[in-house]
């Protein structure tokens, strides 16, 4: 394939192929661009040499400059071109592309010939356009494969959404010092998801725990999930990764820290006495399976994702999204989600998809003294400041905060607030009445103090019902059921059995005499924090457990699995 900036540099002077000017075969690893007769032997060659370039030199190097250009200066290709001698046409087109290129500190553009044998690629091809560490390894082989073919599909769906956040995220990892390129560990995290959530309750982009968002500050309340928003959580990631790297010496060691804990590496890096990677993945006890692919799977998304058309993936495959341009809006008030998209010309989708920390369907709490920003599309931030500050008191909302309790049904809490069923359930992202559960928060849309007053409907609170009956929310109080405990199960004090899900050992484990969260958490290789977030139920103070509850584990590497059945 022939770039079109080098396919300008030659214009007009292209040199014309003559079926009887035979073409020498190409470098090693070089493929001609042009159809190539059989290549005659070098000593016919030599033989037959013309004194001066001939249209051979000038096509190879076009080639050269084509297969192989180099960031700045690379010696090898102005040799090439140094030999079209002085005078001629093609020769200075070259070089002033060359020098531009070299000015602007810009890359030429750079294309990767098919690869037909992962197993075999020769990864020092494209060593040197990474600033990540990339080897050749037989897992990073098999995972080029999988994206090859089984995992095509979602791997076409991860680059459509990668153009959304790469230009973002690149840059906040430059800035806490973290390699450019390790944006792709987002990509076989998530897929660049912002609403990404794994089997063991990480969510976001980059796939945050509850304990691990607690270090980093990013708060996950009733209101917000900073683990999902693009900005904060590429920060916070940054700052994980950049750490791991301090600790480690090695990005693959910071990348392995990532998925399975900055101790857990410590641990493998002093029993063993090496800091290398793959040699660490081959000892036992050693690393989880998924630490040890974590690695070469990156590696793989970083090669397929660069180089696209070389692994076999075409153009049309691809429908890449526009990255995300937005502007910032201070609210010293809380705000509906569509009144919002409204005032800035836009969807709810596009606002929600701007800002998805935000849980709910207006913002969070603010004033002017801790407003809240929100981010609405490019160009749009003057009409919202000032359509907000025109919001009358029926396009408000009012909220309180209703803790489910025993016996609750959703007619009844929209009777004690004086509010509407269908518009709790909007608010509040709920599809069915009897989607309550016990001891959740819900955000309750209350009348403004003039239509509690005046004992009319308030037109806020019509607007969410109207909205949520178009979407096709009903809310039938012959269909609820009053909120009943819930209950964890039970299983034998003390008993330990496992199960596999999804190729992941899953534990389930009664609850014996003298056990506390932490003791368990040391037990199974966890945290409490986990336990917590694989067990809802569990109650959320010290204390309390109780004999034989049945608690759902995820064990880590070091878990004591003694008498598992």
């Amino acid at each position: 394939m022939i770039h079109v900036f080098l396919a300008a540099v030659a214009l007009g002077a292209e040199p014309a192929l003559s079926a009887e000017v035979p073409l020498p075969p190409p470098p090693p690893g070089m493929q001609l661009l042009a159809p190539t007769p059989a290549p005659v032997s070098p000593a016919a060659d030599e033989e037959e040499a013309p004194e001066g370039p001939s249209e051979v030199d000038e096509v190879r190097a076009l080639e050269e400059a084509t297969l192989e250009p180099a960031a700045k200066s690379d010696a090898a290709l102005r040799e090439q071109v140094q030999r079209l001698g002085l005078g001629n046409a093609l020769r200075e087109r070259l070089e002033h592309a060359l020098d531009e290129a070299e000015a602007s500190g810009e890359p030429l553009p750079f294309a990767l010939d098919p690869v037909t044998d992962v197993a075999s690629f020769d990864i020092s091809l494209v060593k040197d356009r990474y600033d990540i560490p990339v080897e050749m390894q037989p897992l990073v082989a098999k995972y080029l494969h999988f994206f090859q073919h089984q995992g095509r599909k979602w791997f076409v769906k991860w680059m459509n959404r990668s153009t959304r956040y790469i230009p973002m995220m690149q840059p906040l990892l430059v800035e806490a010092g973290v390699p450019r390129d390790t944006v792709y560990l987002a990509m076989i995290e998530s897929g660049f998801s912002t609403q990404a959530r794994s089997w063991a309750a990480a969510v976001g982009p980059w796939q945050f725990i509850a304990g691990t968002a607690d270090m980093f500050k990013l708060k996950h309340d009733f209101w917000l999930d900073e683990r999902n928003d693009f900005v904060k959580a590429t920060k916070a990631a940054a700052t994980y990764l950049s750490k791991l790297y301090a600790n480690h010496g090695h990005w693959y060691l910071a990348w392995a820290g990532y998925n399975t804990g900055g101790g857990r590496v410590r641990w493998m890096t002093d029993r063993y006495g090496t800091s290398d990677f793959w040699a660490l993945s081959e000892k036992k006890p050693g690393f989880m399976k998924e630490t040890k692919h974590y690695v070469p799977k990156l590696i793989a998304c970083a090669l397929v994702a660069k180089h696209p058309e070389a692994f076999g993936f075409s153009p049309t495959e691809f429908e890449f999204q526009k990255p995300l341009e937005y502007d910032e809006v201070a609210l010293d008030t809380q705000v509906d989600l569509d009144v919002l998209a409204h005032l800035s010309g836009t969807t709810l989708e596009e606002i929600r998809e701007l800002n998805p920390e935000i849980k709910r369907w207006c913002t969070p709490p603010a004033s002017a003294k801790e407003p809240y920003v929100v981010r609405v599309p490019r160009g749009a931030a003057a009409a919202t400041r000032e359509g907000v500050a025109k919001l009358g008191p029926s396009e408000r909302l009012n909220f309180k905060v209703h803790r489910i309790a025993k016996g609750d049904t959703l007619s009844r809490i929209a009777a004690m607030y004086s509010s509407a069923s269908e518009a709790i359930m909007r608010v509040n992202g709920i599809k069915s009445v009897r989607s309550l559960r016990l001891g959740n928060d819900l955000l309750i849309p209350v009348p403004s103090a003039a239509a509690l007053k005046s004992g009319r409907p308030d037109a806020a609170i019509e607007k969410q019902v109207a909205r949520a009956r178009r979407s096709g929310l009903q809310a039938r109080p012959e269909d609820e059921v009053p909120v009943a405990p819930k209950q964890l199960g039970s299983a034998p004090s003390g008993a330990i059995s496992t199960s596999q899900v999804d190729g992941k050992t899953r534990v389930t484990y009664g609850i014996a005499t003298g056990d506390s969260l932490w003791s368990i958490a040391q037990k199974f290789d966890v945290s409490v924090n986990d336990l917590k977030n694989w067990n809802e139920a569990l109650p959320r103070k010290a204390g309390s457990l109780r004999i034989g509850t049945a608690l759902t584990v995820w064990p880590g590497p070091k878990a004591d699995l003694s008498g598992a059945k």
